[in-house]
């Protein structure tokens, strides 16, 4: 078996939550969208990665992911949110910081999804 991407699926009671976050935020682009059917969906991507973003209120209300990022360069990525968009910050993990396992993480959270960058 050959796998060459993992495409996240996110859920959102209002998918402008998700166009917020993913971007305006973190400056992913809109690669598709439909937007004027039951359920809005868009496709996001960024280097190489895409996230679908879907509006859809019962979906949204059972799951809460958490992804996790890895960035070459944690250090700018964390310059550029904490300015930006300093609302996103994760509480517990505001800052980088060098977890037991050896990698520097922080993280931001929405209403709906948490995401950890992460550099090894």
């Amino acid at each position: 078996m050959n796998f060459t991407k993992l495409v996240a699926s996110i859920f959102y009671t209002d998918i402008s939550d998700g166009l917020k976050l993913f971007v305006d935020c973190l400056q992913f682009s809109i690669e598709h969208k439909d937007l004027n059917i039951s359920q809005p969906y868009c496709v996001l991507g960024k280097d190489g990665i895409r996230i679908m973003v879907f509006q859809d209120e019962q979906l949204a209300k059972e799951h809460y992911p958490e992804i996790r990022l890895e960035t070459n360069n944690i250090e700018e990525v964390f310059a550029q949110i904490s300015v930006s968009h300093p609302n996103l910050l994760h509480p517990n993990l505001n800052k980088v910081t060098v977890r037991p396992w050896g990698a520097k993480e922080f993280a931001i959270k929405d209403n709906q999804i948490g995401i950890r960058f992460q550099q090894w």
